[in-house]
């Protein structure tokens, strides 16, 4: 295919590809689907070779938020059965992320429900953040928190953070559909803040909440502008008790496309498979792995994940290897730089192209499991 020529050869330059381009990448049949994971394979090979870096996820406070994210089985309202647990004590989160670790993890992402931190909370984290790297030396620490006032990114790079999650989620134009109680700006705010603090920014989408392809373009061009060092993309887990329980829009190939579209977009950013994978991707994830050069290891915030020991044993099968610690995860352009090398601006294309519509088939429920293990319980965590 044309199309996917040329969007390989503009991937191994890191220029951006058109809209149009973007657009139809997911409007792609499934006959052309191998086709298309082999081609953004190139690119993903190019900028990270055949290395997965694996993250684990610690939920510091779980439950009981204030905003109103219809995505989010911690929101206000949810009747979603989820553990809910107030803060952590650092000795405690310091345990919890040495499961991942010892797992094979080269980051540890600490998150905590909330609109945002209180300076007070920033404290807590921070002593959470010098415990954990007191007993792993070289551990790579993201802070995921909420919305940052001013100042708070800064307390966090000093105490020893080394990057922030704040995820736009969905495109501007649809975001107060989805969440009433912050905007859109409010998020995009906030990612700048970490990125002017000396943090590695962090921030993804979430598909499969009823967007048009549009939609995830647009998230997705928005968020190559603001340059993040890493993109996870997220599936949505249609929690009972949210309100887009019902909302089962994704198959295998729907998924692999839009991760192909990212890695297009963004070429030399690591991409990483986050929730939702095990629900939508199912058997189809190694060839996820062909896209993404990044997942998490386990269980997720509230619900839970592949067996750790499943998750390596399908890197090495797929043919890949586990990111060392002492490996560079971003190119070199981009560790050095602190950017990512964008060589071109927006081209807007000039046609729209038709949405592919996904056929999910029956919902499969089954495979939404609510996290009774690791932090917050007396279980021992899935690492």
């Amino acid at each position: 295919m044309d199309l996917l020529n040329t969007l390989v050869d503009k991937g191994l330059r890191r220029e951006l590809p058109t809209r149009e381009e973007a657009l139809a990448v997911l409007a792609t049949s499934d006959d052309d689907l191998l086709d298309v994971v082999a081609a953004a394979g190139k690119v993903r090979r190019q900028w990270f070779g055949r290395r997965v870096k694996l993250n684990y996820l610690v939920n510091l406070k779980s439950g009981l938020c204030p905003e109103d994210c219809s995505y989010c089985s911690q929101r206000l309202g949810s009747k979603a059965d989820i553990l809910k647990y107030t803060w952590l004590k650092p000795d405690e989160a310091s345990q919890a992320a040495a499961a991942g670790l010892a797992g094979g993890a080269k980051r540890v992402c600490l998150v905590a429900s909330g609109r945002g931190p209180t300076d007070r909370d920033v404290d807590r984290v921070s002593q959470t953040i010098k415990a954990i790297k007191e007993q792993n030396e070289g551990v790579e620490v993201c802070a995921c928190l909420g919305l940052l006032s001013d100042g708070q990114a800064e307390r966090l790079r000093e105490a020893g953070a080394d990057a922030y999650n704040h995820n736009l989620n969905t495109s501007e134009s649809t975001y107060g559909d989805i969440t009433t109680t912050h905007t859109y700006a409010d998020r995009v705010d906030t990612v700048r803040k970490a990125h002017a603090a000396g943090l590695s920014a962090c921030s993804g989408l979430i598909a499969g909440m009823g967007e048009s392809d549009e939609d995830l373009v647009d998230v997705v061009f928005s968020l190559r502008e603001l340059d993040p060092d890493s993109v996870p993309v997220n599936f949505l887990i249609p929690f009972e008790g949210t309100p887009l329980a019902k909302e089962w829009n994704l198959t295998p190939q729907r998924c692999l496309r839009i991760l192909a579209m990212v890695r297009f977009v963004c070429p030399d950013v690591e991409v990483r498979i986050a929730g939702g994978r095990e629900v939508h991707l199912r058997t189809m994830q190694p060839l996820a792995l062909h896209l993404a050069n990044s997942i998490f290891l386990g269980d997720y915030l509230t619900s839970e994940g592949q067996a750790g020991k499943a998750d390596l044993e399908m890197i090495a099968d797929a043919g890949f290897e586990v990111e060392g610690a002492d490996q560079v995860t971003l190119p070199e352009h981009r560790s050095q730089a602190g950017a990512c090398g964008d060589t071109g601006g927006c081209h807007e294309g000039g046609g729209v192209c038709g949405s592919a519509v996904a056929v999910a088939g029956e919902p499969r429920t089954d495979l939404v499991a609510v996290r009774r293990r690791g932090a917050g319980t007396d279980l021992a965590p899935n690492a």
